[in-house]
């Protein structure tokens, strides 16, 4: 019969609330810290080394691990991220200070050769107090792909013998893959995983491990609990933790998401404010056929993330229908970023008309083909071409169309929201915009309200307003703050303890505002 080891963790209110404000003051100052583009060591030839040491959880908490580390450095959970291009020939030099032996798999590499230590179940092993061994293989293929221990991994992954490596197309370090379609304009990385304390409490201490009773209590993104999540890259309170993961985009932005599942259980992972379009599994392109692009890309909003399996998902925001305009517009005033045109993320499609409209019709023609850019029904503005925005030009006209599948004839009604009916010259632009919406409800007073320490005050992208005294202050830019998370309930605590575990915030910034 087994011992049982108690394994509470420390759950302070007064140190919770202070692990929230770290890292939301972390959240402030994110620009400055951080960047958009994945951390991380730049191959080939990489040298290794397995460490024990302490992690800690949001709620207080310190658990012993085994981690991968750079050479002559700390144990950081997950291990270093490994960055290659296709085509190099990549060496992993591996030292293990462990008192057991260990390996390294690369799922997803082919003709992998180990030089040195000793015979295991999968792999060449290092052997257990100094043993080292060496790994060769050519990174064919472009994709995001793990790597981790093969000696016990049903163990060893556990205690935090995984990590993640990155192979960037040749020539292309934007693409997620070889085909202008997977381009994007900033990257960030999700390794999920969970935790069953009570394992690494017994091997702390020298105990047997019964995989039977693995009942996780911690979940992780990039081996941080949230809060943790948000602050940024390498803080100092966290030394063998240094990932983030703090997503960061204007709008029309495309953000690369790269996603490791790394634990025992499948993860429900959900990006809130938007689908996302999942573009590769394991390393492969979503196509019909070699060199087609992500034809087979699957929009969703909730990822299923399984254990020991990749995914490449693209996820772009623009405020596209929210019915109304969320960058605090007015139809009419000339506004000093809207000068050379409407910008490109509030407009959802224009056209030009391919036939005169008089005031009277109620009926509309666009060129061949260009129906199916709209939806069934939308509004729109019809403006001259000779002015640069709907707002310099004064019988702007407000309209709303309908039309059936990928027709070009639209049904029309004229004159909304107080502008005139007019007759419009063949060429004229249509577009389809939310431009000078106004918010469609009437915000409640301050009163009956309780405000999130993210919000502005304002409902308009990059605005500020009143808020009582006390209340947010964190939001310096006039972002819109999404949480990201597990949409398994009990997967965003720590230890139980609500908010927490696989949980972090997307924040999409002003235009104009400087992501890294």
């Amino acid at each position: 019969m087994m011992n049982t080891i108690t394994h509470g963790m420390p759950k302070r209110s007064g140190f919770r609330a202070l692990r929230w404000a770290a890292a939301v003051a972390a959240v402030c100052g994110y620009a400055a810290a951080t960047q958009a583009a994945i951390p991380g060591l730049t191959g080939p030839n990489f040298s290794l080394a397995t460490r024990d040491g302490y992690i800690s959880t949001a709620d207080g908490g310190s658990v012993y691990m085994w981690g991968f580390a750079q050479s002559g450095g700390v144990m950081q959970f997950p291990g270093p991220t490994l960055i290659v291009e296709q085509g190099q020939l990549v060496t992993v030099t591996l030292e293990n200070t462990l008192t057991v032996p260990t390996s390294i798999l690369f799922p997803g590499q082919e003709g992998v050769e180990a030089v040195g230590g000793t015979p295991g179940l999968l792999t060449q092993e290092a052997a257990a107090s100094g043993g080292t061994v060496t790994y060769r293989f050519v990174a064919s293929r472009p994709g995001t792909y793990t790597y981790y221990s093969g000696t016990s991994p049903e163990l060893q992954v556990e205690m935090g013998l995984v990590g993640a490596l990155i192979v960037r197309p040749q020539g292309q370090p934007n693409w997620a893959y070889g085909h202008p379609d997977t381009a994007f304009d900033h990257e960030y990385l999700f390794v999920l995983s969970d935790m069953d304390v009570d394992v690494h409490n017994r091997v702390e201490f020298g105990q047997a491990v019964d995989n039977t009773k693995w009942w996780p209590v911690y979940w992780f993104i990039n081996g941080r609990t949230g809060p943790d999540t948000m602050a940024a890259d390498g803080v100092p309170w966290l030394p063998h933790q240094p990932y983030s993961c703090l997503p960061r985009m204007h709008p029309e932005d495309v953000v690369l998401l790269r996603v490791i599942g790394t634990g025992h259980d499948a993860h429900p992972y959900h990006t809130h404010g938007n689908n996302h379009l999942l573009i590769a599994r394991n390393a492969r392109l979503l196509e019909s056929a070699p060199g087609a692009g992500p034809d087979l890309a699957e929009s969703n909003f909730t990822m299923s993330v399984h254990p020991g399996e990749t995914y490449d998902a693209l996820f772009t925001w623009t405020g596209y229908g929210l019915g109304w305009d969320v960058y605090g517009h007015t139809l009419g005033v000339i506004n000093p970023d809207a000068n050379k045109a409407l910008q490109s993320h509030e407009l959802y499609a224009q056209s030009a008309l391919a036939a005169p409209l008089a005031s009277g019709d109620t009926t509309m023609t666009l060129p061949a083909g260009e129906g199916r850019k709209y939806p069934y029904g939308f509004r729109a503005i019809l403006w001259d071409p000779a002015f640069p925005t709907p707002d310099h030009d004064p019988n702007r006209e407000v309209v709303l169309l309908s039309h059936p599948g990928t027709s070009d004839t639209f049904t029309i009604l004229r004159a909304q929201e107080g502008t005139a009916a007019q007759n419009w010259a063949a060429g004229t632009i249509l577009a389809h915009t939310d431009h000078g919406v106004p918010v469609p409800v009437v915000l409640p007073a301050q009163q009956s309200l309780t405000f999130g320490m993210f919000y502005s005050g304002s409902p308009n992208l990059g605005s500020a307003g009143a808020l009582p005294p006390g209340d947010g202050g964190f939001n310096a830019n006039g972002g819109l703050y999404f949480m990201w998370h597990s949409h398994n309930e009990r997967e965003i605590v720590n230890f139980d303890l609500f908010p927490g575990g696989m949980l972090t915030m997307a924040v999409v910034e002003p235009p104009g505002v400087a992501i890294p």
